[in-house]
């Protein structure tokens, strides 16, 4: 999902290297803002596979410096395709509604969420009710955005599969807790949406177009991401990754071979 927003009868709410390797920032030829602090990088073998490894980073000064292990993440059941975020639009398959695969690119990352009352991290948190979901209906105004039920009606969550309390509907903690991936945040119909970060199944289970890790990792994840370092998700194949690091200025991951 690209932006998280709370429907309220108020309105509307908006939300591996190893050790210390590090390589040098210049601020041309970047489409990464000097205002972003911490970078969540994930890369996947190829355009196909659903298995990918997360790797964590923070600026130091002019480097970037990578923050404890990679670990394992699961992606969409198909792998990646293009997406629509920060990153300059590219050739080739491009992400839609329902093809299972999960965004490519650079994103924004949003607000948490979850089924508890709280979590520990330093993103603005959003704790989930039976009322509330997220709109993956092609051709509805609200496609793309997380609405109330009772505020919107009924009628307005039909036909959605993305009910934010799956321990509810779907008996399942996928959703316990997550990140918001600001994808397609022009809410374009049919080019993808409710794209986030969560907990995963297993690590052979892939997801419909997010990506998922253990509630383990996610805690540590949270627990690291802050919003006042302006986060962003870098989710690339190994080869497109290696092509764009330069060009991007991103993070130098001397293991990928």
């Amino acid at each position: 999902m690209k932006n998280i927003i709370k429907m309220t009868s108020a309105g509307v709410v908006l939300t591996s290297l190893l050790g210390c390797a590090q390589q040098q920032i210049t601020s041309s030829n970047t489409v990464i803002s000097l205002q972003t602090k911490q970078l969540v990088v994930v890369i996947a073998g190829d355009w196909q596979t659903p298995q990918a490894q997360l790797y964590r980073f923070e600026r130091k000064g002019n480097n970037w410096q990578q923050i404890d292990d990679d670990y394992s993440v699961v992606l969409g059941r198909t792998g990646l395709a293009w997406g629509v975020g920060l990153h300059p639009e590219q050739a080739g398959i491009q992400k839609q509604e329902g093809d299972g695969k999960a965004p490519a690119g650079i994103f924004e990352l949003g607000t948490a969420f979850g089924y508890l009352d709280s979590l520990q991290t330093n993103m603005a948190y959003q704790g989930m009710t039976a009322n509330d979901y997220c709109i993956d209906v092609k051709g509805s105004p609200f496609y793309n955005q997380l609405v109330n039920k009772s505020v919107v009606g009924e009628a307005a969550v039909k036909g959605s599969s993305e009910w934010m309390r799956r321990d509810i509907y779907s008996q399942d903690d996928l959703y316990k807790k997550g990140i918001v991936v600001k994808h397609n945040s022009n809410n374009i119909d049919g080019a993808g949406s409710c794209i986030f970060m969560h907990l995963w199944r297993a690590q052979d289970k892939p997801t419909a177009g997010c990506t998922a890790m253990t509630e383990q990792n996610m805690d540590a994840l949270l627990a690291w991401l802050d919003s006042k370092s302006a986060p962003l998700l870098i989710s690339l194949p190994k080869a497109q990754y290696q092509q764009k690091q330069a060009l991007w200025q991103l993070p130098l991951i001397k293991t990928l071979k």
